[in-house]
């Protein structure tokens, strides 16, 4: 029998038409002479009804059938006796009139519905098994449909769609690289690309003008929700293009995929937030506009202050800072605010000062060093009856840090973050450098390849400070979180050598990481930027999923490995010894 539509795609004008439809059987129900069978495929859920008395071979057949059998069936669409409005067919049936089983199962190590009650580890060893719940399926159709669109984008707008090498050299900056060994230069390595960076520039050289890619980028870094060792990302660059040209050009992207893949209309242009304005107010470069609750800098009122925690922070020319919770005066006991206050501890914060708005002025820890100053303080915060105030002290970063996640943390609380809302933003004008305390010296915040503001340059010259520069680098936040990031490109290469000195390269050692792309700036590289946008963490959003394993097909779990293969396994002696490889004694005994 040859299929002649899904299951899910049956509709009322095919009533009384005869149809074959393919799939497997999500549910069986025997009511005696009659079997009822949800046959699902990706395109959803069709009703099968298996009459004894109309074909009682096919009722027979039905009758050995069992859960996530597959099978195939011709029969007479008709109309439902009774309508199941939970159901797109819910208005037609299938009466059969022939089928046979395809393929047969064994019990199923978890039942194949949404509300699925097996541990993800387990979920993701049968991945393949995962991907048959409806709510799975969806998500890898809704991800297949944006990149179509991204596609048909790009190619209307005069892209050109180039692959960039996956087996390139490594050279190494923020996360580690995966390396490949050479078994034809032993000792010698390839390394999986980060991104596609350095190779889309050089195509610019090339004068390929405009280019984009569906690019797959991989990073040996500690995993979290948002991240995987493998991602993929929407890649672009142009050539001759400013910042705000390749922000236009972002922006027709996200419009057009908003409204083909989920019909909601987005206004464009986003808003333009500079960094500073961003960590000021929302303590975050990945500020979530959906809600108020700003950050209020409070320095200049409580400098004097008798609470020497907030005179002395003041005076080392550090900040005080704070926000309001709103109704949180009767929300949040002491307990509540002081597990808080351990938490941004990580951050580096020293405590947690806070106050409750009162009819009689403020009650709580602090409340003895402000009461003298509560309505100052309630006017430059906006604080009534009823609020909680927050305050940090410390550095820049810290109080940032701290009052930024407490923000995030209280509005879930509270119910400020409408998931059906999308506040896209673009946020610019970044450092060019920033301190990693991880690896202990300054780093580029977005790449080396970042082009200063014309203006900042001569921060680059001997005896000024390159860390006062900022850049040409913009990111594109969504609800809080980055979704993508890019910068005009350097393309003199007396100035790229200046920024490889800045960050403490010598010659030598540019030469030897970079020494390629060095040449290509010498050779006619015309002014240039780009931008890539994080398709799974995109992905994660338009379908509302709780992480990125949620919309990739086979991903790695927390601890970077792939249940359903095992992957990463020991690979023969034989294998090892091709490529001139040992393996330490102590580490052959380790468990995988």
């Amino acid at each position: 029998m040859k299929r002649t539509n899904y299951a899910g795609e049956t509709s009322e004008q095919q009533i009384g038409q005869e149809v074959v439809v393919k799939g497997w059987v999500a549910k069986r129900r025997n009511l005696g002479g009659l079997i009822f069978i949800d046959l699902w495929d990706r395109s959803g859920i069709v009703q099968l009804v298996f009459d004894e008395k109309i074909d009682p071979a096919a009722f027979e057949i039905a009758n050995q059938v069992r859960n996530q059998y597959v099978i195939e069936a011709h029969g007479l669409v008709r109309a439902r006796k009774e309508v199941n409005p939970d159901m797109k067919t819910g208005k037609i049936e299938i009466e059969v009139k022939e089928a046979s089983i395809l393929a047969k199962s064994k019990p199923m190590p978890f039942e194949i519905v949404d509300d699925v009650d097996a541990s993800e580890e387990l979920r993701l060893k049968y991945r393949y098994l995962d991907l048959r719940r409806p709510e799975m399926m969806k998500r890898l159709m809704l991800r297949s449909k944006v990149t179509h669109v991204v596609h048909r984008y790009f190619e209307k707008n005069g892209f050109l769609d180039v692959e960039t090498p996956e087996l390139t050299r490594s050279t190494p900056e923020g996360a580690r690289d995966y390396i490949v060994p050479s078994r034809v230069y032993p000792g010698s390595f390839y390394a999986l690309p980060q991104s596609p960076q350095l190779f889309k520039q050089l195509l610019m050289a090339a004068g390929v003008d405009k280019y984009y890619q569906i690019a797959k980028c991989f990073r040996d870094e500690d995993l979290r929700g948002d991240r995987q060792p493998e991602f993929t990302q929407i890649d672009t660059e142009m050539s001759f293009a400013t910042p705000e040209d390749i922000q236009a050009m972002t922006e027709g992207l996200i419009k057009d995929v908003m409204k083909e893949v989920l019909d909601i209309d987005v206004k464009t242009p986003f808003p333009r937030m500079e960094w500073q304005e961003a960590m000021d107010k929302y303590g975050t470069d990945k500020p979530d506009t959906r809600f108020e609750m700003l950050i209020h800098d409070i320095s200049d009122l409580v400098k004097d202050s008798s609470f020497k925690v907030f005179s002395s922070t003041v005076a080392a020319g550090n900040y005080v800072r704070a926000i309001v919770v709103p109704g949180g005066a009767d929300k949040y006991s002491r307990k509540d605010i002081s597990k808080q206050e351990d938490y941004i501890k990580r951050y580096n914060a020293k405590g947690l000062a806070w106050v409750k708005v009162g009819a009689d002025g403020y009650n709580g820890p602090v409340a003895k060093f402000l009461n003298d100053q509560a309505a100052e303080l309630n006017a430059e915060l906006g604080a009534k009856e009823g609020d909680l105030i927050l305050i940090v002290a410390g550095s820049f970063h810290v109080v940032c840090d701290s009052l930024g996640y407490l923000r995030n943390h209280f509005a879930q609380e509270l119910g400020l973050t409408d998931p059906n809302q999308w506040n896209y933003v673009w946020i610019v004008n970044w450092p060019m450098f920033e301190y990693d305390e991880g690896f202990g010296k300054w780093i580029a915040a977005h790449h080396p390849f970042t082009m200063l503001n014309p203006e900042d340059l001569h921060y680059l010259e001997d005896g000024e400070d390159p860390h006062q520069a900022h850049a040409q680098s913009y990111d594109i936040v969504l609800n809080g979180q980055e979704i993508g990031g890019g910068s005009i490109r350097i393309h003199d290469p007396e100035i790229q050598e200046k920024v490889f000195k800045a960050l403490g390269y010598s010659k030598e050692k540019a030469q030897a990481r970079f020494g390629f792309l060095i040449k290509a700036l010498e050779l006619g590289m015309p002014p240039e930027g780009g931008l890539a946008i994080g398709l799974d963490r995109w992905v994660m959003f338009l379908s509302q999923a709780d992480s990125i394993r949620d919309v990739i097909a086979f991903p790695k779990n927390s601890k970077a490995v792939e249940p359903l293969t095992a992957a990463p396994a020991r690979v023969s002696e034989q294998q090892l010894e091709e490529l001139r490889l040992e393996v330490p004694a102590e580490d052959e005994d380790k468990e995988d």
